[in-house]
């Protein structure tokens, strides 16, 4: 399951890069609210339209076939930054040291070789659907309405990317742990114990005083 963890900083190459590749992870979570919040405007937008005026939104079920890459993939990176992805700690938890970098260095590497994988399907599956000589730039379309596909394709390549980038980033954090036994490493998340996420919620509402 997901737990609380913390991301530690500080001046080597791998925490700047860390830093600079969170802005991007946050405007890929944005745009995924962004995208749910759209999705439920156009939900009232529908049921008051079927409810009142007997014409319900035209093509909703395209907008949210279209909406569901953003929604399902594109925060996933920011996620997996700060160890907040669903994961299972129950093994983890117990593992101190050289073991728990190991064994994470291993997990991050099987994950990094299975998206590297994806985000090439994804993008033959992207190409496949772009065709800029064709009305839209377009080979397929929506059922109803004629949405065209290929935007709501090239999400996932690109959120895969910057996925990517974040998975090596800690394999880089983990790796340098491994090797130089280091007890809280940079640019990777660590498992916070309940005392020290009571801590860190209070030192939030402190700030807000």
């Amino acid at each position: 399951m997901a737990g609380s963890a913390a991301v530690l900083e500080d001046s080597s190459l791998l925490s700047r890069l860390d830093r600079a590749l969170l802005p991007v992870e946050r405007f890929c979570a944005l745009l995924s609210g962004l995208a749910i919040f759209s999705l439920m405007f156009l939900a009232a937008y529908s049921v008051i339209g079927r409810k009142f005026f007997g014409a319900p939104l035209l093509g909703y079920v395209d907008y949210i076939e279209a909406a569901m890459p953003i929604i399902a993939i594109m925060g996933v990176s920011y996620v997996q930054r700060d160890g907040t992805h669903i994961r299972m700690d129950m093994l983890v938890g117990a593992l101190k040291g050289r073991i728990l970098w190991l064994f994470e260095l291993i997990s991050i590497l099987l994950i990094l070789a299975l998206i590297t994988a994806l985000a090439w399907g994804a993008w033959e599956h992207f190409a496949r659907s772009f065709d800029c000589a064709r009305p839209w730039c377009s080979r397929d379309s929506s059922i109803d309405i004629g949405l065209p596909t290929w935007p709501s394709k090239l999400v996932v390549p690109v959120a895969f990317a910057v996925l990517v980038l974040r998975l090596i980033l800690q394999a880089v954090g983990y790796g340098r742990a491994l090797v130089l036994g280091l007890e809280n490493p940079v640019a990777v998340p660590l498992n916070m114990s309940v005392a020290d996420q009571a801590r860190a919620e209070a030192s939030q509402l402190a700030g807000h005083d």
